[in-house]
């Protein structure tokens, strides 16, 4: 960890290493709030708590831009916990183990690494406790549970905040400028069944997938990555040709996170198990061709395990592999106006299958609260049709381009002259807090900027390090060079 401090910039790194120390699991967010309550304090700046837990420090400008106008910094707090299997790590007691790997990048062993979104955090920090730094007034805005539902945005406080430019700094791209973001909305289909007991020659037989490369449900969803639910969906589907039953099944976790591995136990008459793990055998072979490109260490493991005797009937079982293997995953719809932009997409997230319940979680996401709308409502009558019973819940609106923000013109400019290139200026099929920021202040001027991070919701996220560098060079001249006030 202390090799991390000898990177430049300092200031920086020197807090990020601070930050993740502390367990920041979103909705569980009270020592990361804590720790930023006491930050403000202890430099005897104005600190606020709002009633959701968002955290507001405000610093004044410093002398000489008195006349600039108010900008609000914005990061939130909490950070996607993932972990490989073979990882022994608790998020909730211990901090981020970091180490500098040999390709210039941070990285952390064998889970998320939080520099989504805490180099942001670390970054605003280091403004605020500088007596160097030229800036306007500030006003820092710490949101919490941004990853799990945008709660801390959603409920934020509508009086806390008077800036006129909201610089959010959770894009991952160093080169780009967003402007615009998608809405989501959380879909949760459940099911209780009567569990069987299965009685005579019967055997179990375990799948399990793992060593995908998972990521960000938004920003890598056109990617093509493999999705451990839907190819334990096709096994499951070759499986019902021997009545095989479903006894138990987990596999992803979060919401915004591309499922890498999982696992089902199944059951069936032990006279069919050679000829079920066989047929499995082929359809493996298929599947390691199909993503031996953009998988390389995917792994699929087909083992006889001890016998579950407590199942699922089999018309359950097929109403439940039909909806998995029919429920919509993936890129839904390209932006025709923006190339190469994600505008309506799926995630199967997260299956769960055992002691009489079965659970599937997805995120819809869409720049267009229409789509958003058709595709949500394709899997509920997906879902419905094997009887499920689904909900809506979580949604968040969609961030509308402002062609004429000053603010991206002003940074247009600004990086233009310092990179001697033109950066990209787009929107994000990723979820960003400035819509809803945007809702409760309709006023604020608003853009999104940040460093190179890769990987983020996996435990493959790395920060690039001399994009940090530039990063904050470039935001140090944003900050110089704000709008006078009108």
């Amino acid at each position: 960890m202390n090799e991390i401090l000898s990177l430049e910039p300092q200031n920086i790194w020197k807090n990020f290493s601070k930050l993740n120390e502390v367990p920041r699991p979103s909705k569980k967010e009270e020592k990361v709030i804590q720790f930023m309550v006491d930050f403000g304090k202890n430099l005897n700046l104005e600190t606020i708590v709002d009633k959701v837990g968002n955290v507001i420090i405000k610093k004044s400008a410093s002398a000489g831009m008195e006349n600039r106008k108010t900008v609000v910094l914005q990061s939130h707090l909490d950070m996607v916990h993932q972990k490989n299997n073979d990882v022994n790590f608790d998020f909730e007691t211990q901090g981020i183990q970091m180490y500098i790997d040999t390709d210039g990048f941070v990285k952390a062993k064998g889970t998320t690494l939080g520099a989504d979104n805490g180099i942001g955090v670390a970054t605003i920090m280091a403004v605020l406790e500088s007596t160097q730094i030229e800036h306007p007034a500030i006003e820092a805005l710490f949101t919490i549970d941004e990853e799990t539902g945008m709660t801390g945005a959603i409920e934020l406080d509508e009086t806390v905040i008077q800036g006129e430019i909201l610089l959010n700094l959770d894009t991952e791209e160093d080169d780009e400028l967003t402007m615009g973001c998608a809405g989501g909305l959380d879909v949760t289909a459940t099911k209780k069944y009567s569990i069987e007991t299965l009685n005579g020659d019967f055997s179990s037989v375990k799948v399990d997938v793992k060593g995908l490369k998972g990521g960000h449900s938004g920003g890598d969803i056109h990617l093509g990555l493999g999705n451990s639910n839907k190819i334990l969906a096709r096994f499951l589907n070759e499986s019902l040709q021997f009545k095989a039953q479903i006894a138990s099944m987990n596999s992803g976790s979060l919401r915004n996170a591309i499922p890498r591995e999982g696992h089902f136990i199944i059951s069936a008459s032990t006279s069919e198990v050679e000829n079920l793990k066989s047929a499995f055998e082929t359809l493996k072979n298929d599947i390691h061709t199909e993503f031996q490109s953009v998988e390389p260490n995917l792994k699929i493991e087909i083992s006889n395990t001890e016998f579950n005797s407590y199942v699922a009937s089999f018309d359950e079982t097929k109403k439940f592999t039909f909806a998995l293997l029919s429920a919509y995953n993936g890129v839904y719809r390209m932006s025709p106006e923006i190339e190469g932009l994600t505008e309506t997409s799926n995630n199967v997230a997260n299956v769960v299958v055992g002691n009489g319940e079965m659970k599937i979680l997805c995120l819809t996401r869409s720049a267009l609260d229409s789509n958003k709308k058709l595709l949500s409502e394709t899997l509920k009558s997906t879902f419905e049709l094997a009887d499920f019973t689904v909900t809506f819940s979580g949604g968040y609106p969609g961030w509308r381009p402002n062609t004429n923000s000053e603010i991206v013109k002003l940074m247009e400019k600004i990086y233009t002259e310092k990179f001697n290139e033109s950066p990209k200026i787009s929107a994000t099929h990723g979820g960003l807090e400035c819509g809803i920021i945007g809702g409760h202040y309709p006023n604020l001027d608003m853009i999104s900027f940040g460093p190179n991070i890769y990987g983020a919701h996996s435990p493959d996220e790395r920060v690039e390090i001399k994009s940090v560098q530039k990063f904050w060079n470039y935001f140090l001249e944003v900050l110089k060079q704000t709008p006078e006030k009108n």
